[in-house]
C-alpha cells in the first residue's frame, strides 16, 4: 500500500503520537499482530476459487477448493471469512458442519488430522459481499463505478476474508487460480495470467492462474468493462523479456496509457537494482472510483481514477507499486510488524527512480525527509510500530531513510548486491527483520547491525551519514 496523495516524495505529515514504548536496541518478543486472523494449524498450498458475480444484485456465488498440509495435530481446520454465509462444507471429501465464531468458520475434522498430513478443503458460500470494518477502515471487496457494475479488492492488511474463506497471514503463501463468471460483456482481472476465457449463454468465464507463492491479503480481483494495453519489458537480469497487461475506463485510456508508459523502463531498471524480475506477468488496473492510494496486490496493481491525470503527476507511486513485487510480494512478511520491509523497500525505490531519470538524486530526497522527520514526534520504532500504526508515514519515510544510510556506509557496489541477495535468498518465503539485519551485516556486522537497529529499534531519529567517495548515481 502507498501512505502518498501528492506528488513530493516526502511522505504527508506522521499520524497522531500514541503512547511511546520504552527505546533500546533489543527486538521485541510480543504476539503476531492481528492474531484473530488467520491459523498456525495449517499451511495452504492452494486456493482454486469458483466464482459467479452478479452486478445487477452485487451478490457472489462461491466454491473454494483448498488444499493444505496440518502443521499439528488437527481436530479441526479454522479459516477467515466475514459476510458471506456458508451452505456446505467438505474435509477430504466428508461432509462436515460448520460453525462460526464471528469472522471465523470452523470445521470439525471428520477424523483427526495428523501432523504433516495433508488434507482438503471444499467449501460452498454466498451472499452479498462488501468492505471490512477494521482500524484501517473499510477494507477487502467494494463496488466501482457510477452505477455501481464493476468491483475492486483492496484487501491490505485484514480484507481477504470479504470474499473467500483463507488462512489469513501474511506469512501463509500458497498458488491461486480464479475461475470467474460474469454477465457477457463484463471483464475479469485477476493475478496471475489468463488462461481461459469462455461463453456459455450470456455469461463468460474467466480463468487466471497464478503460481505464486502469494499470501491472501495480495490475492486480487475487478470486474466491470476495461480498455486494454499490452506492453513488453527486457528484465535484464533473467535474460528475459515479461510481458504486462494494463486495464482502465475507456474514458481514461489516453491519461493512463501515458501515466502507466514508463512501466517497461522501471522493470528494466528494478531488475538491475533487484535481481530478477519474480513473476510471470505485471500489469496495472486503474479502477472506476477514488483511492486514497494504490493497492500492491501481486502482479496486478490497483490505481485509482483519480491517480491518472495524463500528466504522470503520480509516477511516483507506479514506481512505488512495481518495486512491490520484490520486496512485500516475492519476499513477504513473516508479522505484520516488519512492513517497513515493504514500505521502506518500496519508498526508496521511488527515490532511485527519480534519480535514475534526472530528478532529484536519492541523497537529495533523503536529506529533505530526515529534515521532516526531524521536526516531528520522534516516539515510534519503525521495525514495531504496534499493529495500529503499521501504515504510519515514518514507517516509510524512515525505512526508506534506513535504506539510504545503508547505502551510503556499504557503497553503491555492495549494496546493490546486497538488496539482490536479499531477494535471492528469500524469494517466494516470508522474511523478518532480524533476518535482514543479519544479511546486511554479513560482512561488516560490527559496522552494519548497530546502524541499522538505530534507525530501526531506536525512536530517536540518527544522523544520516555523509556520502562516500564511492558513491554513484543509480
Amino acid at each position: 500500500m502507498t501512505r502518498c496523495s501528492r506528488r513530493s516524495l516526502i511522505r504527508g505529515a506522521a499520524l497522531a503520537p500514541l503512547a511511546a514504548a520504552a527505546a533500546d536496541h533489543t527486538p521485541p518478543r510480543a504476539a503476531r499482530y492481528f492474531a484473530n486472523h488467520g491459523s498456525d494449524g495449517h499451511r495452504t498450498l492452494s486456493y482454486d476459487l469458483h466464482l459467479a458475480y452478479d452486478p445487477a444484485a452485487g451478490t457472489l456465488d462461491g466454491r473454494a477448493h483448498i488444499r493444505a498440509v496440518a502443521e499439528r495435530p488437527l481436530p479441526q481446520v479454522e479459516l477467515d471469512l466475514a459476510r458471506l454465509a456458508v451452505h456446505d462444507a467438505r474435509i477430504d471429501g466428508a461432509t462436515v458442519r460448520p460453525g462460526r465464531k464471528r469472522n471465523k468458520l470452523i470445521l470439525p475434522a471428520p477424523r483427526p488430522i495428523g501432523a504433516g498430513a495433508p488434507f482438503s478443503v471444499e467449501i460452498g458460500y454466498g451472499g452479498r459481499p462488501g468492505p471490512l470494518r477494521t482500524p484501517f477502515g473499510q477494507i477487502g471487496w467494494d463496488r466501482t463505478g457510477d452505477a455501481h457494475d464493476g468491483t475492486l479488492v483492496a484487501s491490505q492488511p485484514l480484507g481477504a476474508p470479504s470474499w473467500f474463506p483463507c488462512n489469513d497471514r501474511p506469512d501463509d503463501k500458497a498458488e491461486f487460480t480464479f475461475r470467474v463468471t460474469v454477465p457477457h460483456g463484463h471483464h475479469v482481472l485477476a493475478n496471475g495470467t489468463l488462461l481461459e476465457r469462455s461463453t456459455a449463454g450470456s455469461s463468460e468465464c474467466w480463468t487466471y492462474r497464478h503460481r505464486g507463492p502469494m499470501a491472501p491479503y495480495l490475492a486480487s480481483l475487478y470486474t466491470g468493462r476495461f480498455a486494454y494495453e499490452t506492453w513488453t519489458a527486457e528484465d535484464t537480469a533473467a535474460g528475459r523479456r515479461i510481458t504486462g497487461r494494463n486495464a482502465f475506463p475507456v474514458r481514461l485510456s489516453r491519461q493512463a496509457r501515458h501515466d502507466l508508459g514508463r512501466q517497461p523502463a522501471m522493470l528494466g531498471a528494478f531488475t538491475e537494482w533487484f535481481g530478477p524480475y519474480p513473476f510471470e506477468t505485471y500489469g496495472a488496473v486503474v479502477v472506476d472510483a477514488d483511492l486514497d492510494q494504490p493497492v500492491e496486490n501481486q502482479t496486478l496493481s490497483v490505481f485509482g481514477r483519480n491517480h491518472i491525470d495524463g500528466d504522470r503527476t503520480w509516477e511516483t507511486l507506479v514506481a512505488h507499486e512495481l518495486v512491490h513485487q520484490w520486496y512485500g510480494n516475492s519476499v513477504s512478511l513473516r508479522n505484520w510488524r516488519d512492513i517497513w520491509l515493504n514500505e521502506g523497500f518500496a519508498t526508496y525505490g521511488e527515490w532511485l527512480w527519480s534519480e535514475h531519470i534526472g530528478e532529484d538524486s536519492a541523497d537529495t530526497i533523503a536529506r529533505n525527509v530526515w529534515r521532516t522527520l526531524a521536526k516531528g514526534s520522534q516516539n515510534l520504532r519503525i521495525a514495531d510500530p504496534g499493529p495500529h500504526r503499521i501504515f504510519d508515514d515514518r514507517v516509510y519515510n524512515r525505512g526508506a531513510c534506513a535504506l539510504h544510510a545503508l547505502r551510503l556506509t556499504m557503497g553503491d557496489g555492495h549494496f546493490f548486491a546486497m538488496l539482490r541477495g536479499w531477494h535471492h535468498a528469500h524469494r517466494g518465503k516470508s522474511a523478518e527483520t532480524a533476518a535482514f539485519i543479519a544479511h546486511a551485516g554479513h560482512s561488516r556486522p560490527a559496522q552494519i547491525e548497530p546502524l541499522l537497529r538505530a534507525w530501526l529499534y531506536d525512536e530517536r531519529l540518527p544522523p544520516l551519514p555523509h556520502p562516500g567517495p564511492d558513491r554513484v548515481r543509480a
